[in-house]
């Protein structure tokens, strides 16, 4: 059965100016979205981490029972240049995961997971500790990035550069090979947005010096690979101002999955994330909300038919397009993940079960 959970780094601009703190988070969770699917990212909601006081810790356990909430996932990274005369290597990057495995078993977890650009013999080296604290690590599976190989996004320079296409399958490999159930996927739902957001278009314009130059990038993306457009731009608009990651963003035309690949991996998920920016009302639809840039609609239908059984959590990130202006102009995190929630409970067929 499809869950609904919630990423606190939904929250994040509301935690900044101190308007949520992480038990508000959590009681919105229940109370606003009426669910229980918890996830947070480790650095950003455990004061002192990685070492917690066993305050903190007996705290969370009790507001977590108060409120019948489920840990989910815990999200965690691999910041590989924290020491000043070496850059992280494997070992040491595995040494890190397993303290975070532990500290996900402390506190009720039930998923780790990790950066796709983590090495697969990272995560290999963290199977057994991740057996003893019975915590499943999932390699998150995030655009540009596609569940199958050979997919059409191909790139010499920007993000698309580092691709590795067959990174699904070597983490598939790893679990056959070891005969684990503690490694799986995490999918991102924005490995099915085909269009820019619109809080991604208009934060690009009123940086650009040349905003022409983001109209023709739309209205020509779908016509040149992302190295072409990357060379295009600069000559038909010099000095443009826009930085080449945006100029990417800006191309995005087609999603960098098939929808249909997800139905292979669903016996691997661990947890969904679900990746949204602007959450509108659909026209003509009173209180039905959809993301215009990510196909939810097919994946959903895919997950419900073969059986998906666990959590998709919001993870809005369209505050981070609009945090250059006042706020006055801040978007409503709170009433964005509310609109994303409606339309999980639509497209899950949680309405129809409880009709």
């Amino acid at each position: 059965m499809i869950k609904r959970g919630v990423s606190l780094y939904s929250y994040q601009q509301a935690q900044f100016f101190k308007k949520l703190d992480l038990k508000a988070q959590i009681r919105e969770v229940r109370e606003g979205l009426g669910t229980d699917g918890i996830e947070i990212i480790d650095e950003a909601a455990i004061p002192h981490y990685p070492f917690p006081s066993e305050e903190f810790i007996y705290d969370w356990h009790s507001y977590m029972a108060r409120y019948r909430m489920k840990a989910v996932t815990m999200d965690v990274y691999m910041d590989v240049h924290q020491f000043r005369d070496h850059v992280m290597t494997h070992e040491e990057a595995a040494e890190h995961l397993k303290q975070d495995i532990m500290l996900a078993h402390k506190l009720g977890f039930r998923n780790v997971r990790t950066l796709v650009l983590v090495p697969t013999d990272v995560i290999e080296m963290c199977i057994p500790t991740a057996e003893k604290y019975d915590i499943r690590i999932g390699k998150e599976i995030h655009a540009p990035w596609p569940i199958k190989p050979g997919g059409k996004i191909k790139a010499e320079k920007g993000m698309a550069a580092a691709v590795n296409f067959r990174m699904v399958d070597e983490l598939l490999e790893l679990k056959e090979r070891t005969h684990t159930e503690h490694i799986g996927l995490v999918p991102d739902f924005g490995i099915f947005q085909y269009r820019p957001s619109e809080v991604a278009v208009a934060y690009v314009k009123r940086h650009a010096k040349n905003p022409e130059a983001v109209d023709w990038i739309l209205e020509n993306a779908a016509n040149y690979s992302h190295d072409e457009i990357l060379t295009l731009v600069d000559e038909k608009f010099p000095g443009h101002g826009i930085p080449g990651s945006d100029v990417e963003r800006m191309a995005t035309h087609e999603s960098s999955a098939k929808p249909e690949d997800i139905i292979d991996i669903i016996p691997h998920i661990v947890s969904i994330h679900g990746k949204f920016y602007n959450m509108t009302e659909i026209p003509g639809q009173p209180g039905h909300y959809e993301d215009k840039c990510i196909d939810y609609e097919t994946p959903m239908k895919y997950l419900r038919e073969y059986g998906y059984d666990g959590y998709i959590d919001s993870e809005f990130e369209g505050q981070r397009d609009q945090q250059d202006r006042g706020i006055e102009y801040l978007v409503d995190e709170v009433e964005q993940v509310r609109r994303h929630h409606e339309m999980l409970k639509r497209l899950s067929g949680e309405w129809e079960k409880t009709s």
